[in-house]
């Protein structure tokens, strides 16, 4: 599939902002079933300096900094990525031989499995976290069977609900509560896993979505969204194989999924983050639009 990509992020100031300085991760990575054929950030108003670089995981980070009095803020990044997709995944060795192996598992020191297995600022490893991965990764069993069992259980088990959660929710209270949205459902499989002493680590992008039979697509409906990848082993090469799934809609994820960036959890792959002087009260709209190109 080849998508065209929009996303636009507009802030609204009560008062004027003397300064701001941001940081945006909205440019998609290229990964083993993504390529990136372009991409443009647009700033208005006119930023002093506009930098891209690549975060110490590999994140293509944009840099911005505006210098003079504003009453509004507008991001527009359009993107044009071709996706081929994960390959199909079989069933992989027993889980426990891939928790066993971590330690040497392949991958530059940045972004080594091993980095992904720990606690991070927003997903603590927790023995009631382990207790609850444990009813599907048994003994023995292929790692990706577990991982699909345990999506499956998260997707049952847990109600999707924007007021239950907010962007600051501790992974234990959205697994008390059972409820809340991507974000959550990632970070409470990304803990789960890490209480196994396996390596996961989250991922931020986007999902098309397909309009009713009959109804035509909505332009900017779309939204950002979420899911986990797991080390599930070296490849066939000897690289790192990660598998990515996403809980929110209990499947492995395929040609509708665009990785935009990879963390430890949400933490590392904010869309936009900065700090500003001034403002006021403020509002935020965001649009995204992912539509396929033919």
């Amino acid at each position: 599939m080849l998508y065209r990509i929009t996303h636009t992020t507009k802030y609204a100031y009560a008062e004027p902002v003397a300064v701001c300085h941001n940081l945006v991760r909205l440019s998609p990575r290229a990964t083993v079933g993504q390529r990136v054929r372009s991409h443009r950030l647009i700033v208005m108003p006119e930023p002093a300096d506009l930098v891209q670089r690549q975060d110490a995981l590999g994140n293509q980070v944009g840099y911005f900094s505006i210098e003079q009095a504003h009453h509004g803020l507008s991001l527009s990044a359009t993107s044009e990525v071709e996706v081929t997709g994960q390959p199909e995944a079989p069933a992989g060795p027993p889980w426990e031989t891939i928790r066993d192996a971590l330690p040497k598992a392949p991958g530059a020191s940045a972004v080594a499995p091993y980095r992904f297995a720990f606690d991070s600022p927003l997903v603590p490893r927790e023995a009631e976290l382990a207790a609850y991965a444990a009813a599907s990764f048994t003994p023995g069993r292929p790692i990706i069977d577990a991982l699909r069992d345990l999506t499956a259980r998260i997707h049952d088990e847990f109600d999707y609900d924007p007021r239950a959660t907010t962007v600051t929710t501790p992974v234990r209270e959205a697994f008390e509560g059972r409820a809340g949205v991507c974000q959550d459902f990632a970070h409470v499989a990304i803990a789960c896993l890490r209480s196994l002493g396996l390596a996961a680590r989250y991922v931020s992008g986007y999902l098309r979505t397909l309009p009713p039979p009959g109804k035509p697509r909505l332009v900017g409906a779309d939204a950002s969204h979420a899911w986990l990848s797991l080390y599930c082993g070296p490849s066939d090469t000897g690289q790192p194989l990660w598998v990515d799934a996403d809980p929110t809609n209990n499947k492995l994820t395929g040609v509708d999924y665009v990785t935009v960036a990879l963390g430890r959890d949400y933490a590392d792959v904010c869309p936009i983050q900065g700090v500003y002087v001034g403002g006021g009260n403020h509002t935020m709209d965001v649009s995204v639009d992912v539509a396929p190109v033919e």
